[in-house]
C-alpha cells in the first residue's frame, strides 16, 4: 500500500521520460506482433484441416502448413499421418472358350439326315452355340456326285461320305464355326469334291483347317486364335513330319495370342480307349505316334491339342500346363459309324482359355451317340467317367474332372 508521500496528488500530471515513452512503444509493437503471429497459425492450422476434410491434403501437410506459418521446423510426418496410394487394380484377363467335338460325317450313302441336314444335330443346337469358337472333325465332303476313292471297290474296308452342298447350311445353323478337313475321309471325292467342299463351307461362313501349310485365324473378344488340322494323308499337315509339324506352330504362335492344334490320329477301334506309347497303325497306315507328336506342338508353343480319329474316347493330359485331349469318340453321322459300347460314348470339351494361354478350367460333358447316329446329352456322364479313369491311368498328370465332367485349372 502506497503512503501519502509516495503517491501523486489528484489532479497532478505524471511526467514519463522518452526513454521510458521509446521502451513502453516496443513493448506494445511485440505484443501485438506475438498476437498477430498466434492468429495466423490458428488460421492456417483451421484452413489446412477443413482441406484435408475435403480431400485436399494429408495431416501431414497440415502439419507443415502450420510450422510455415509460425515460422517453426516442419515436424516429420508420423506413418499413420501419411495416405498411402491406392493400387491400380490389374486389368482382368479376357477368357474365352472354345470347344470341340469328334468325328462328324454330313451325310453318305447310307444315309443323309432330314430336315437339310439339321437333324444330324439332334438335340445338341444350343450347346453348340454356347462356346465362343465351337469346332468339330468334319469327316466327309459336301460336294455333288462323281468319281470317289473307292472307285469300283466292293472292299469292306473303304467308306466314302458325301452329302448334298446344300447340307454346309446345317453345320452354320448348328453352331459350330470351324471344322478339321485334316482326316482321311476329306478327299473321299477326290480333288474336285474337297476343293467343292471348302467352297460350301465359305459360303455359309465356316472356317476350316488343315491343309498343307495353313494357319487359320479367328478372332474371338479380341483374341487372336489360331488354329492348324495334322494328319498322316498328303492333303493335310503332316502329322508323321514332326519337324516340319512344330515348325508351322511356331509360325502360329509368332502371329496369334491362343494356338490351337487338331491331330486326326490313333488306330480305330472300340478296344483302342488307351492311349499308347509309340507308333500307331491301322489297315497299314502309319496312324501317327500320338503322345510324341501332341507334346512336341506344346512345345512348339501349342496351348490346346485336340484329337479325333480312334472313334472312341481317350483320356486327358495335362502337359506343361497345357491340354491335350487325345480322342472324343464319335460325334455325329448318319448311319455309317459302328454304335454300342464305347463306341457310342461321346463328348463335347469345352475349355476357357485367356490370351496368354493359361487355362481356366473347363467341362467335358458327357454324350451318346444313339441311332441311327444322332448325339444327345447322357445323364448317367458315363463318358465323364471313363475319361477321369483313361486320364488317371495313361497319364502322370491330368486335369481332375468331378462327377458331371467340370474341371478347373488346379
Amino acid at each position: 500500500m502506497m503512503n501519502s508521500a509516495s503517491r501523486p496528488a489528484v489532479g497532478v500530471h505524471v511526467y514519463v521520460t522518452d526513454s521510458e515513452r521509446r521502451r513502453r512503444l516496443r513493448r506494445r509493437r511485440s505484443i501485438t506482433l506475438a498476437s498477430v503471429a498466434a492468429a495466423i497459425v490458428v488460421i492456417a492450422a483451421a484452413g489446412a484441416w477443413a482441406l484435408s476434410a475435403l480431400g485436399g491434403g494429408s495431416p501431414g501437410s497440415n502439419l507443415a502448413a502450420a510450422s510455415i506459418a509460425s515460422g517453426s521446423p516442419t515436424p516429420s510426418a508420423s506413418p499413420s499421418a501419411t495416405r498411402t496410394p491406392t493400387p491400380t487394380p490389374s486389368a482382368t484377363p479376357t477368357v474365352i472358350t472354345i470347344g470341340w467335338v469328334g468325328d462328324t460325317t454330313p451325310g453318305s450313302k447310307y444315309g443323309e439326315p432330314p430336315n437339310g441336314g439339321r437333324a444330324l444335330f439332334g438335340s445338341m443346337k444350343p450347346l453348340l452355340s454356347k462356346p465362343d469358337l465351337m469346332i468339330a472333325n468334319l469327316e466327309g465332303t459336301y460336294s455333288t456326285p462323281g468319281p470317289s476313292k473307292c472307285g469300283a471297290s466292293s472292299s469292306g474296308t473303304c467308306f466314302a461320305f458325301q452329302a448334298p452342298l446344300s447340307y454346309a447350311k446345317a453345320l452354320a445353323w448348328s453352331g459350330i464355326d470351324l471344322v478339321n478337313t485334316a482326316n482321311n475321309h476329306s478327299n473321299d471325292y477326290l480333288t474336285r469334291g474337297f476343293l467343292q467342299t471348302q467352297a460350301a463351307l465359305k459360303s455359309v461362313g465356316v472356317a476350316y483347317a488343315g491343309l498343307p501349310d495353313k494357319i487359320t485365324v479367328k478372332t474371338v473378344k479380341g483374341v487372336r486364335v489360331a488354329v492348324m488340322g495334322f494328319s498322316p494323308y498328303p492333303w493335310s499337315a503332316p502329322l508323321n513330319d514332326i519337324p516340319a509339324a512344330a515348325a508351322l506352330v511356331r509360325r502360329a504362335a509368332a502371329k496369334a495370342d491362343v494356338v490351337v492344334v487338331l491331330m486326326h490320329a490313333g488306330a480305330e477301334g472300340s478296344d483302342k480307349i488307351h492311349t499308347p506309347t509309340g507308333t500307331e497303325v491301322f489297315l497299314g497306315e502309319n496312324r501317327g505316334n500320338v503322345r510324341a507328336f501332341a507334346h512336341a506342338m506344346v512345345n512348339a508353343g501349342a496351348d490346346l491339342v485336340l484329337g479325333s480319329g480312334p472313334h472312341v474316347i481317350r483320356g486327358m493330359e495335362r502337359y506343361k500346363n497345357r491340354l491335350i485331349a487325345y480322342s472324343l469318340g464319335n460325334f455325329a453321322g448318319w448311319g455309317n459309324f459302328g454304335l454300342g459300347g464305347n463306341l457310342s460314348l461321346s463328348g463335347l470339351l469345352t475349355v476357357k482359355i485367356d490370351k496368354a494361354g493359361h487355362i481356366h478350367g473347363g467341362r467335358w460333358l458327357s454324350l451318346s451317340v444313339n441311332q441311327p447316329g444322332v448325339p444327345a446329352v447322357d445323364g448317367s456322364n458315363a463318358s465323364a467317367h471313363l475319361v477321369r479313369s483313361l486320364s488317371a491311368s495313361d497319364f502322370s498328370k491330368t486335369y481332375r474332372l468331378d462327377s458331371k465332367g467340370f474341371f478347373s485349372a488346379q
